[in-house]
């Protein structure tokens, strides 16, 4: 159903992987910056690299082993208790850093959140009983005191286990990689990122490791494990190409302009959804994507994020450029022959369905549009109507609030500009959607994640960013709202 009011309800499974996944991403995504500003150094300067300096070359090390986890620390917290969880944060994650001969990225990601959830509680706790005048006093000594504290457990205790913890991990992938099977990780990887869990797979394991790594190699086969543009450019040419749903044939192109080029893979998962078996291509290309890297012995110098082509050749040290080119060349081919053969075997049948669909959407949406002023009465999941209001602002939300819904925000803002619609349009993380918000449209996958994160704000479902029914139902009824308004 297009629509349904959001109530709290028990998470499930994977709408928890998916929250994990989006702190995760809170933490790294607006970090990303700093991240690719120590893969250029590094690609450039260190003595592999394009044009080795001995002494710009000395500012690899510092960087990646104090800045980037503190700067993942300060993100972690900040996301739990805002300023004084940042601080917390750091100090907690320091103790860790200096302790360690490795950058301490995992243990950022853990310890950061942890110093700032500890001295949460500790606010919450003492706060209500500080008498008037004495509240600097308390703050910045309870702060600083427990801060100590966090320092020294994390140097002492928590730091070695995280390095442990760390070594075996890596240990695990390196055995992976050195027996020649780590292209089965396609097995796993595909599957998850069309169940938008990508993020807990990128920046909670494989970028993590790709840094530790890329300290030492100057680059790393794991960040394109799970990064490759080219299964999913393999996926939209055959769709484009073969497919015989009008509706996915059509909105093909556009998709492949903005999953190459602008790096929002996001924009493909509803084409593997729509079709489940695609998901045989999807791995074949992914697979025979890392065989090829391999083969090259290619890898990035940092995360590439948005995983355009763009960010690809950008991040690619000298000397790794063919293998990077051939492991995306390789990764779309192969993608491309496995879906193509999988779409024009279903081609008749899609075509009959496609476009009993595409009339249906066309027959609603002129329905809607006859009914004139008044607002369209939305339908519940359970097919009860919701209580209607005059919206004000919509939201787009997705996982890191910076892909996909900052595309769909993009196109339905400029849509209702051009008809005169005055109604607020923005996007963001499902769990930084703003309290005034009058409607979430997310994609159906995150709809639970976002019921439960908003609780009470009306959520629209939706399949495709580009093109989707429910997103002209909303369209209609903004309109019938402005006219209702006149």
């Amino acid at each position: 159903m297009t629509t349904r009011k959001s109530t709290p309800s028990p998470p499930s499974g994977r709408a928890r992987l998916q929250a994990f996944g989006g702190f995760l991403t809170a933490m790294v995504i607006p970090n990303m910056g700093a991240f690719i500003a120590w893969g250029l150094i590094t690609a450039l300067f260190i003595p592999d690299g394009w044009i080795p300096n001995e002494s710009l070359g000395t500012l690899v090390d510092p960087l990646i082993k104090y800045m980037l986890p503190l700067l993942l620390a300060y993100s972690g917290g900040n996301l739990v208790h805002g300023q004084r969880g940042g601080v917390a944060g750091v100090i907690g994650t320091i103790g860790l850093v200096v302790g360690s001969d490795i950058p301490m990225f995992l243990g950022a990601m853990v310890m950061g959140p942890l110093s700032a959830w500890i001295i949460k509680k500790w606010d919450g706790l003492i706060q209500p009983r500080i008498r008037p005048g004495f509240e600097m006093v308390v703050n910045n000594f309870g702060l600083g005191i427990i801060g100590f504290i966090l320092c020294i457990i994390s140097f002492r205790f928590i730091g070695p286990i995280i390095e442990s913890l760390n070594t075996a991990l890596t240990w695990v992938i390196n055995a992976l990689v050195n027996t020649g099977v780590l292209p089965l990780v396609a097995v796993l990887n595909e599957p998850a990122k069309v169940l938008f869990l990508n993020n807990v797979i990128d920046q909670g394991i494989y970028y993590p490791l790709g840094m530790q790594a890329a300290q030492t190699a100057g680059k790393s086969i794991f960040f394109v494990l799970a990064s490759n543009p080219g299964p999913g450019l393999g996926l939209l040419l055959a769709y484009w190409l073969f497919s015989g749903n009008k509706i996915m044939k059509e909105t093909a192109p556009g998709a492949v302009i903005i999953h190459f080029l602008g790096g929002i893979h996001e924009i493909y998962f509803p084409y593997v959804l729509a079709k489940p078996i695609t998901l045989l291509g999807m791995i074949a290309g992914a697979a025979s994507g890392i065989a090829t890297a391999q083969v090259f012995g290619a890898g990035l110098v940092a995360g590439p994020s948005p995983g355009s082509i763009f960010a690809y050749i950008m991040l690619t040290p000298r000397g790794s450029h063919l293998g990077i080119i051939a492991d995306v060349i390789v990764a779309t081919l192969v993608s491309f022959l496995v879906n193509a053969a999988l779409l024009r075997a279903s081609a008749r049948k899609d075509t009959a369905v496609g476009a009993a669909e595409f009339e249906q959407a066309q027959e609603r949406s002129a329905a809607m549009k006859q009914e004139g002023k008044g607002l369209l009465a939305a339908v519940t999941a359970s097919g009860a109507p919701i209580a209607t209001r005059a919206i004000s602002k919509v939201i787009f939300a997705c996982d890191a609030g910076m892909g996909s819904s900052t595309m769909g925000a993009s196109l339905f803002r400029r849509r209702l500009e051009e008809a005169g619609i005055d109604v607020e349009v923005g996007n963001t993380a499902i769990e930084r959607v703003p309290s005034d918000a009058d409607v979430i449209v997310t994609h159906k996958n995150l709809s639970e994640r976002a019921a439960n994160a908003n609780p009470g704000v009306e959520i629209v479902a939706i399949e495709n960013y580009l093109s989707d029914a429910h997103i002209d139902d909303l369209y209609s009824r903004l309109e019938s709202q402005q006219e209702a308004d006149k």
